[in-house]
C-alpha cells in the first residue's frame, strides 16, 4: 500500500510527504476545497442528484406535457376499473402523476438514501482504514475530509447509476420497490414511448399497460400496511452482509487526480463491494428474492387476468414484462454491480404459476387474504409445490387488512 492515502498527488507536484504536516495540510486543503459541499451521512447525496440530473439534460429530458399527462391520467383511471373485478384489495391510488426523468429521480431518492447509506457507510470507513496511522495523527480534525471524499466519490457514482434507471424506468414501481410516495401512481412518458418502439406494440397499450401494473403495485403496498417495511428490511438485511473490497479501493483511489474533477466520475466503483458467502447472507438473499418473486407475480397475474382480451397484445406484453424483470436492464446491472444489491425477482416465473393456483382453489378472496400476514405467504419451498399449497386453508379475514400496522414485519423477524 503507497504511504499517501488512495495515491493522490498534488497537481504539477510529487506527492506530500507524510512526514511534512505542511504539504500533508495543503494536500488536504485541496480535497476539502474539491468536495466541500452541503448534506450529512456517508453519500454526497446533493452531488448524486447533480451528476444525474447532467447526464439526462444532456441526453434530453423533456417535460410532460398536459396531453401526456392526460393519457397517463386516463390510463390509471381505466387500469383502476379493469383491476376492481380482478382482486379483492381496492385502489391504492390517491394521486396520477406523469413524471419525466428528472422528476422520477426526485420523488424517488429518499428510498434511494435509505437503501444505499449503510452500504457507502462502510466504503468510507474502509477508505478511512487505509490511511497510515502516521498520517492520521497528523491530519487530526482533516481526518473528515475522507469521509467527505468518500462521500463525493460515491455520490458521484450513484448519480450516474441513478440516471441510467432514470432513463429506462416505466414508473415509479417499475423495478419492485415501493420507491415513490405513498398513494402517488406514476408514469414516466418517455420512457413508455421508446419502450414500445422496441417492442413494436402500440403506445397506447404498453401506456394501459404499464399503468395496470402500477395500479396493482398501489393496490399492493397501500393496503397492506406491513408490506413496505417488510420489503425495504430484506434489502438492507441483504444489504447489512454486503462486504467492502479494500484493495479494489485502492486501486479506485489510486486512479483519481484531484486537479481533475472528471476523473472521478470516470472512476468504476464496480467490484467494491461483494456478498459475503455465508449461510446467514444466503438467507437474506433468498428472503429478498422471494419477497421481490411473490410481489412480481402476483401483480403480473392480477394484471394479466384484468386486462383478459381487452388488451390485444397482453400476451406479448406480459412475456416481454417477465423476461425484462426476470434479466433487468443495462442501468439495473449497471447499479447491482456498484452496490452489490441485484433487485431482480428471479423465481418470477414460478411466482405466478402458484398464485394462479391459488387462484384456481381459494378464489379473488382466499387468494388476496394471504397478504394479511408475512406468515401466511408462501415460501421459497412452496414454488416447488404449488398445488399443495394452494389446497391448504387459510383463515385470514382480507377485511382486517387495512386495521393491521407495520408489526407484522416485526413478527415476520422474530420467527427468523
Amino acid at each position: 500500500m503507497p504511504d499517501i492515502p488512495f495515491g493522490f498527488s498534488l497537481p504539477g507536484a510529487q506527492p506530500p510527504d507524510p512526514s511534512d504536516p505542511q504539504q500533508m495540510q495543503q494536500f488536504m486543503a485541496q480535497l476539502q476545497q474539491m468536495f466541500a459541499g452541503p448534506g450529512s451521512g456517508p453519500v454526497n447525496w446533493d452531488l448524486a442528484r447533480q451528476v444525474a440530473q447532467s447526464q439526462l439534460s444532456a441526453a434530453g429530458d423533456p417535460a410532460v406535457n398536459m396531453f401526456e399527462r392526460h393519457q397517463v391520467e386516463e390510463s390509471l383511471r381505466l387500469a383502476d376499473l379493469w383491476l376492481d373485478p380482478a382482486s379483492a384489495l381496492p385502489s391504492g391510488i390517491r394521486l396520477a402523476a406523469a413524471w419525466n426523468r428528472n422528476e422520477w429521480i426526485y420523488n424517488t431518492l429518499e428510498v434511494w438514501k435509505k437503501l444505499c447509506d449503510p452500504i457507502a457507510g462502510r466504503m468510507v470507513g474502509a477508505m478511512g482504514d487505509l490511511v497510515p496511522d502516521e498520517a492520521k495523527a497528523q491530519l487530526g480534525p482533516m481526518q473528515s475530509m475522507v469521509a467527505t471524499l468518500g462521500g463525493a466519490l460515491f455520490g458521484g457514482q450513484l448519480g450516474q447509476a441513478l440516471g441510467q434507471l432514470a432513463a429506462e424506468v416505466l414508473s415509479a414501481g417499475d423495478i419492485g420497490l415501493p420507491l415513490g410516495p405513498s398513494g402517488t401512481a406514476a408514469l414516466v412518458p418517455a420512457n413508455i414511448k421508446a419502450y414500445g418502439d422496441g417492442l413494436e406494440v402500440g403506445e397506447d397499450q404498453v401506456r394501459l399497460y404499464v399503468a395496470l401494473r402500477e395500479a396493482a403495485h398501489q393496490r399492493l403496498f397501500g393496503h397492506v400496511p406491513w408490506l413496505r417495511a417488510h420489503v425495504l428490511n430484506a434489502v438492507e438485511t441483504y444489504a447489512n452482509g454486503i462486504t467492502v473490497n479494500r484493495e479494489a479501493i485502492e486501486e479506485a483511489m489510486s486512479r483519481v487526480d484531484p486537479a481533475d474533477p472528471e476523473s472521478m466520475q470516470a472512476m468504476a466503483l464496480e467490484g467494491i463491494f461483494t456478498p459475503e458467502d455465508t449461510p446467514q447472507q444466503k438467507q437474506s438473499l433468498a428472503r429478498l428474492e422471494t419477497a421481490l418473486a411473490l410481489i412480481e407475480g402476483w401483480v403480473g397475474h392480477v394484471v394479466d387476468n384484468a386486462a383478459g382480451d381487452r388488451l390485444p397484445s397482453v400476451v406479448q406484453l406480459g412475456e416481454a414484462f417477465r423476461r425484462r424483470r426476470a434479466a433487468g436492464g443495462p442501468a439495473e446491472q449497471t447499479f447491482a454491480a456498484l452496490v452489490g444489491l441485484e433487485l431482480r425477482p428471479r423465481r418470477l416465473r414460478e411466482a405466478g404459476v402458484l398464485w394462479a393456483a391459488v387462484l384456481e382453489h381459494r378464489g379473488v378472496q382466499g387468494r388476496d387474504a394471504l397478504w394479511g400476514h408475512p406468515d401466511l405467504l408462501p415460501t421459497d419451498e412452496d414454488f416447488a409445490n404449488p398445488q399443495v399449497f394452494a389446497q391448504g386453508t387459510a383463515d385470514w379475514d382480507i377485511s382486517e387488512l387495512d386495521n393491521l400496522g407495520p408489526a407484522g414485519d416485526k413478527n415476520d423477524d422474530e420467527k427468523e
